[in-house]
């Protein structure tokens, strides 16, 4: 009786913890999904489908650096294996980017996939433009929208650099994200 009152806390806590991220999800309170699915992580780590839900959350978030875990542990299914592809492009090209940023690595000679993501585009604008000139700030206009245009630079904190792209639209400011 004691083992079988354990169980079920158990699967109601899973299912409590999934349904709160997805709820979380659902508002677009992206970080905050990010966070619970964090302190989740390891007890479900053979559930795709929330480690996929963790993932998105932690990436609309800016989390990325958290990617890491669901990209090795996405493997059992087409759809899973498709996500961790998708999110090791993001990852990849954040890595290079801020290397190329910080260290003056070139860049020029690379061919990757892209995605959608912010951080895709702007790393593919960022190739597409660059003339291996360092730079304080890069401007680059969005493909698609003629109005939108990002704004790429370093900024130095107390204990590290730190890339941030501002995407800016009708030269005011809508959204920053920030790197390291």
């Amino acid at each position: 009786m004691k083992y079988l009152l354990i169980l079920f806390i158990t699967l109601n806590l899973y299912a409590s913890s999934i349904k709160e991220i997805y709820r979380l999800y659902e508002k677009q309170d992206y970080r905050q999904a990010c966070l619970i699915g964090t302190k989740n992580l390891y007890k479900n780590k053979k559930d795709e489908d929330y480690l996929s839900l963790y993932a998105f959350s932690c990436l609309k978030s800016g989390y990325i650096d958290r990617l890491s875990t669901p990209i090795a542990l996405l493997k059992s299914s087409k759809e899973a294996r498709s996500n961790s592809a998708y999110f090791s492009v993001i990852l990849m090209q954040k890595k290079l980017l801020y290397h190329s940023l910080v260290d003056g690595y070139s860049l020029k000679e690379l061919n990757l996939p892209t995605t959608d993501y912010i951080l895709s585009k702007v790393f593919d604008l960022y190739i597409k433009n660059s003339n291996n000139i360092q730079k304080k700030s890069y401007i680059f206009k969005d493909i698609k929208d003629p109005t939108l245009s990002y704004k790429l630079y370093l900024f130095q904190d107390r204990r590290i650099t730190k890339m941030i792209i501002e995407e800016v639209r009708n030269n005011l400011t809508i959204k920053k994200h920030i790197y390291w």
